[in-house]
């Protein structure tokens, strides 16, 4: 089952090629609300509800109509993190970029890369290595299927990073509860963070996009997607990419517990939304993305595709007043 969240107000849930609105329900984050107070599952709350009209999947993204899959209705209250070198060939590209050409030492890319891969995927019960950990924003930063994806004037690159998404409501109680998954571009600025290794928490500080269907249940453990910079209405680059576990160096379950394990992202009502890495950016391959190119990732365990286009914010001098 595939939710989806209209810009307008209701809900959408897709069950193989049917798609139709769920009766009386205007957000994602309310149903996953009232389910984990009932203490229900979101498919079985959907059944509930019933749905009514047929809609076009296709038709509604052509429009823009689709929001992120989930958004908590203060920005404020939905936290974007994620964590970097957790899948098997994420460090090459990373570990060229840090290297130091006159020394044959391990870059510490490779030394956190290769203790994932010892300890990353820990049996149930026990704590593995904890991974890189970044932070991408608030909700502020959160970007719809279609919306552009604006880089900062001050940017040296904007760069996109194919990722899996996966969104948590916080109870009442503290307690993390996924409500699901989504295509995600974890938009960078992998030039930034070329010329010193401590500014990679500087070029994660950009917009992210999230694909506008939420996949409600398990995680497929092999998933195929494909990357694509289309230029003046042309494929530029394409590459396939991999996730899911068995495409890891880290199980779900040892990021999730190295996240949640901060009570500061376990605030009862917030919306913590955290993506899981990538192998694969057009960076590594020499591309430099320039306004409107867009940006395209799709994989068939997430129906729609997403796309954004690249453009640059407006330049501004930011000025403290005192009280």
């Amino acid at each position: 089952m595939h939710l989806s969240q209209l810009k307008d107000g209701g809900v959408v849930c897709r069950v193989g090629e049917s798609a139709k609105r769920v009766r009386n329900a205007q957000t994602v984050y309310e149903l996953a609300q009232e389910a984990m107070v009932a203490n229900v599952s979101l498919a079985v709350l959907v059944e509930q509800r019933g749905l009514g009209e047929q809609v076009d999947m296709e038709a509604l993204l052509a429009q823009g109509a689709f929001d992120c899959p989930m958004r908590h209705p203060d920005p404020a209250h939905m936290q974007i993190s994620g964590t970097g070198l957790t899948h098997l060939g994420s460090a090459s590209a990373r570990d060229v970029m840090h290297q130091d050409q006159n020394t044959e030492s391990m870059t510490d890319t490779m030394k956190m890369f290769q203790m994932g891969l010892s300890d990353g995927k820990p049996v149930a019960g026990e704590q593995g290595v904890q991974p890189e950990w970044f932070y991408k924003g608030s909700g502020h930063c959160a970007v719809a299927a279609g919306d552009d994806l604006c880089s900062p004037s001050f940017a040296l690159d904007g760069g996109e990073e194919p990722e899996i998404a996966a969104f948590y409501l916080i109870s009442d109680d503290g307690v993390p509860f996924r409500v699901g998954y989504s295509l995600c571009n974890e938009f960078s600025d992998h030039v930034t963070e070329k010329q010193n290794y401590l500014y990679l928490a500087h070029s994660k500080l950009r917009p992210v996009s999230f694909g506008a269907e939420l996949l409600v249940g398990e995680l497929p453990a092999h998933i195929e997607g494909v990357s694509r910079i289309w230029r003046d209405g042309a494929v530029h680059w394409e590459k396939e990419f991999l996730s899911g576990e068995d495409n890891m160096s880290h199980s779900i379950d040892n990021l999730e517990h190295h996240h949640f394990k901060y009570t500061q992202f376990r605030q009862p009502g917030d919306l913590q939304v955290h993506v899981f890495g990538t192998a694969t950016l057009s960076v590594g391959d020499g591309i430099v993305c320039q306004p409107g190119d867009e940006f395209d990732i799709s994989s068939a365990a997430f129906g729609l595709p997403l796309k954004n286009k690249l453009a640059v914010d407006a330049a501004e001098v930011v000025e403290v007043h005192s009280l």
